[in-house]
């Protein structure tokens, strides 16, 4: 071969290696659709302050109908009294009437944010080094456009699913005590979000130290929450005249017994799960303490060694308590006459808030400490069951795209809108298929992220399995 010919043939080659290199870099349409999609939900601002859900429901409807999705087939729901919190309902018929949809839940609230706290605008999308910034870009903003995303494929393509595929995009999550769409819906329309079983936020995966995924989670529960108000008096008077009784005093030591006391370790379905799947993946340390806690009875040594490795483990293992507020007296030269603090307990599921609430009394052993529940009452539901329906698709399309990767099942130690749908008896199960390291998302704090990788993952993952949900018999 002349030199000018072999010239040519490693240019030929060498510009089909850079087109192909080119073409892998570059987003296929419907994800660079897909991005958009999420772009534009993430800067619509959707705090309680000075945002407006109703917006972004709205843009997301008009994504969907631009897919084919009929009017008919899509509404915004809110109370008159409160135009910006509407919620978009959204539905793709199935081939069976009488079989009981799917529901696909994500919140679009967002917790507040502060420009000048940030180091990016907290409502611009930005891509840097394999994350995307922004509030919301994880909570929860990130199912809510894969689970629409979902629904505008699906329609697309015409596929036609053996029961209804309903989309819910809700306001209210992150302040449910001024209103909350579900809570809302579930008491005056509970027929909108009726279904035979509900995917939500509440679980995700994890990456070990190479960012490989080794556990995917799926949620199957939540804690209780509820405060407790604890209150101690007296008349007060001048402060150069001090008394045996100063409520501050009183109730300051009230509240180091309260802090050194654990409550009872109780496992359930979820939490059994979760640490013997864990342990399989744990150093030798962690994983023999795990077997510990376990055991009949479980080890509290044990215990506390994993409560300094991280907190969320001994979340998940009792119910806890711990004081977030405190205030009293009312001058620098004054007897305190009122001190009154607040304590939040997160009660695992299945144990009385009265019975939580007495063990408080006993272990504070003061009869002049009040102590009062607060807010509205916490919700008990049941925990849905992890059947074979629910884990085989999971387990299924988890190992096509993450082969190897470990199911762990898990307990919410916060609370998400599954308590409402648990509540009303549609099972509700947290499933993202989205990874995270160990430093998490930054959900509710500064710079909030997630792994542009993990979202497209995701976003495969969720796609496939509700396909197998959707189409799979009761």
């Amino acid at each position: 071969m002349s030199t000018h010919k072999r010239t040519a043939t490693i240019a030929a080659a060498m510009a089909a290696i850079f087109t192909a290199v080119g073409m892998a870099q570059t987003p296929a349409p419907d994800e660079t659709a897909f991005r958009e999609l999420y772009r534009q939900l993430v800067e619509i601002n959707t705090t309680r302050s000075v945002g407006s859900c109703t917006q972004a429901a709205e843009a997301m409807r008009a994504h969907l109908a631009a897919a084919g999705v009929a009017a008919a087939d899509m509404q915004i729901l809110a109370p008159p009294e409160r135009p910006k919190d509407g919620a978009l309902i959204a539905v793709l018929h199935g081939r069976d009437r009488k079989a009981k949809p799917i529901l696909l839940l994500a919140h679009i609230d967002v917790v507040e944010a502060k420009r000048e706290e940030w180091k990016r605008d907290p409502f611009k999308l930005v891509e840097e080094n394999g994350w995307f910034y922004a509030r919301g870009s994880s909570d929860d903003k990130a199912m809510a456009a894969v689970f629409t995303d979902n629904l505008i494929r699906y329609k697309k393509e015409g596929f036609k699913p053996r029961r209804d595929i309903k989309l819910a995009l809700t306001c209210g999550e992150e302040t449910p005590d001024v209103f909350n769409s579900v809570k809302w819906l579930t008491q005056t329309q509970p027929q909108v979000l009726n279904a035979a079983f509900a995917l939500n936020e509440g679980a995700g995966g994890e990456l070990d130290k190479n960012e490989k995924p080794v556990a995917l989670q799926i949620q199957a529960g939540e804690k209780v929450y509820q405060d407790f108000a604890l209150e101690a008096s007296d008349v007060g008077g001048h402060s150069s005249r001090p008394t045996k009784n100063n409520p501050i005093v009183r109730l300051s030591a009230g509240l180091v017994r309260l802090g050194a006391h654990n409550f009872p370790i109780a496992l359930n379905q979820a939490t059994r799960g979760y640490f013997e799947a864990r342990a399989k993946l744990a150093s030798p340390e962690i994983a023999a303490d795990m077997n510990a806690v376990l055991k009949n009875p479980p080890d509290e040594a044990a215990a506390e060694r994993l409560w300094a490795i991280n907190p969320g483990w001994n979340g998940s293992l009792r119910t806890t308590c711990v004081v977030t507020e405190i205030t009293g007296g009312h001058a620098p030269n004054a007897l305190p006459q009122h001190v009154r603090a607040n304590v939040n307990c997160r009660i695992l599921p299945g144990v009385p808030i009265a019975e939580i609430q007495q063990e408080i009394v006993s272990v504070l052993g003061d009869a002049q400490i009040r102590v009062v529940p607060t807010g509205d009452p916490g919700m008990q539901t049941p925990l849905p069951p992890l059947s074979d329906h629910m884990m085989v698709p999971v387990r299924k399309i988890a190992q096509e795209i993450w082969p190897g990767v470990v199911i762990v099942p898990t307990m919410a130690t916060g609370a998400t809108d599954g308590r409402f749908l648990n509540a009303t008896g549609v099972p509700t199960y947290g499933l993202s298929g989205m990874f995270h390291d160990d430093e998490g998302s930054h959900a509710h704090g500064l710079d909030e992220r997630i792994r542009v990788k993990s979202l497209m993952d995701g976003r495969r993952f969720l796609y496939e399995v509700v396909k197998l949900y959707a189409d799979g018999a009761d």
